[in-house]
């Protein structure tokens, strides 16, 4: 089945609520089932490497995993929408932290 992109954003967070930027893509196939997804935190004055990636989850390389600041562990797939959820979650959460100090 062929797939298509469904979205490609990239949101700008301001300086005063921690700088960086959110990216999304999602694809899905004719069934409208997601088949692929990168979903991402980036900011590199946090994390330098993975080109800046500090926090991101997505199912490249044929299974679903987590980035936190260059360390890959593979995650427990339930839905897109949890992963999108915790995804949001773990991205307010790490800002909250780091920018409070």
């Amino acid at each position: 089945m062929a797939e298509r992109k469904i979205r490609d954003e990239r949101h700008k967070i301001s300086n005063k609520r921690g700088n960086g930027q959110l990216r999304r893509e999602i694809w899905e196939d004719e069934l409208g089932n997601i088949t692929r997804y990168n979903l991402a935190y980036i900011n590199f004055h946090f994390y330098p490497g993975d080109n800046g990636r500090v926090i991101g989850f997505d199912n490249q390389h044929g299974y679903h995993h987590r980035h936190f600041m260059g360390k890959m562990e593979s995650v427990e797939f339930v839905s897109f929408e949890e992963m999108e959820n915790q995804f949001d979650q773990e991205w307010s959460l790490f800002l909250k932290e780091n920018i409070e100090r």
